[in-house]
């Protein structure tokens, strides 16, 4: 059972502005190196391995030596999962409607709402309306717990299109990860589809040269084909018409 002494650790931990602006650069399941995470939090490379050391050894991150280089990246999908719904509810007014604050990250930076990586799945209104296409295709069910449950219809689907639902499966069975999770997204404040299904989606996004990664940072670019994909191929609103309603 988690003691509340060991959630308080790790909450202290997080909630460091420094050590909570390394995590969130680590959002996109890559590996950096600690001059580089020292960059993104303003700190000096001193003060950064400090914090650093902290994280790994809470298991927060893992680190991997590589010539004079040190590279860290988050430890798992559990705790991109955890940052995720603390940015969720980090936007949250203490009262009135659950709307995000005008400081809050995906104002000052639309495209961070709109398409973003989440550890190694797609967030934001894209990764929403995939979830959303999914789910009213009968594709997905939401599953007891946080966890999404693929339809025999699904799997049909998923052959169909290209999405290695094979190979999410064994990645799952081999015990490294949740297959399909619920995971709160923190701009729409909606659960998205994480786990080894939607590393799978976010795979064939990439390999259908569909979106593309940003070279820094979490941003996805989601191209022309990408958004006749979502309309045809997932039966999806195309988040850019709902982006325009929502501007006006």
């Amino acid at each position: 059972m988690l003691s509340t002494n060991a959630l308080a650790e790790v909450a202290a931990l997080i909630g460091d502005p420094a050590r909570a602006g390394m995590l969130m650069a680590l959002m996109d399941g890559r590996a950096r190196p600690a001059s580089e995470l020292a960059l993104e939090a303003r700190i000096m490379p001193q003060t950064a391995s400090g914090h650093l050391a902290k994280l790994v050894a809470a298991g927060l991150l893992e680190v991997r030596p590589e010539g004079r280089n040190r590279f860290y990246r988050l430890a798992g999908p559990t705790v991109a999962d955890a940052i995720e719904a603390i940015g969720a509810v980090a936007g949250l007014r203490p009262a009135g409607p659950p709307e995000a604050p005008a400081s809050a990250a995906w104002r000052r930076d639309p495209d961070l709402r709109f398409c973003r990586t989440c550890y190694d799945h797609l967030a934001g209104q894209v990764g929403m309306a995939v979830t959303d296409a999914l789910t009213h295709e009968g594709v997905i069910e939401p599953a007891p717990g946080k966890d999404w449950h693929v339809t025999a219809h699904g799997d049909h689907f998923c052959r169909q299109v290209g999405i290695d639902i094979d190979a999410a499966r064994v990645a799952a069975s081999a015990g490294r990860r949740y297959f399909a999770r619920q995971c709160l997204d923190w701009s729409e404040r909606r659960p998205h589809i994480a786990g080894a299904f939607g590393a799978a989606i976010a795979d064939l996004f990439f390999r259908k040269g569909w979106a593309t990664r940003s070279r820094r940072g979490r941003v996805v670019t989601l191209l022309p084909e990408g958004r006749r994909a979502l309309v045809k191929v997932f039966g999806a609103v195309d988040p850019m018409l709902t982006t325009t309603r929502r501007a006006a």
